[in-house]
């Protein structure tokens, strides 16, 4: 039986980008540790706040984690920016995940939307 967060399809591309982000960088020089490392924790945060955030109780703290979620999904964008500066990842590449990071933040935008518009606690 699935958690109903899985059902998501936010999560599901969070996921996604979470699994190859961490393939991606894998090839990263050595040396730049603190990339890799800052990179994978950013998008790992995404579909973990996710998931985190349905299993709370109240709307607040829902938000919360969903906000944290769409949070990290920005931080990644200058992680990956500095990863194509440095030529770690081609320019092709950057704007495939960078298009994907946009979507996955208007679903997330999405989510604490509906979460405002709803009566229940």
């Amino acid at each position: 039986m699935a958690f109903m967060f899985e059902n998501l399809q936010v999560y599901q591309k969070a996921v996604d980008l979470a699994d190859r982000v961490a393939a991606l960088t894998e090839n990263f020089p050595r040396g730049y540790y603190f990339l890799v490392d800052q990179l994978n924790r950013a998008a790992l945060s995404i579909p973990t706040n996710l998931a985190e955030g349905n299993g709370r109780f109240t709307k607040a703290d829902r938000k919360n984690f969903f906000t944290i979620a769409r949070g990290s999904a920005q931080e990644c964008v200058p992680l990956m920016e500095i990863a194509r500066r440095r030529r770690f990842i081609t320019d092709a590449k950057h704007a495939e995940l960078r298009a994907e990071l946009e979507v996955i933040a208007k679903m997330m935008s999405g989510l604490i939307n509906g979460l405002n518009k709803r009566e229940t606690p």
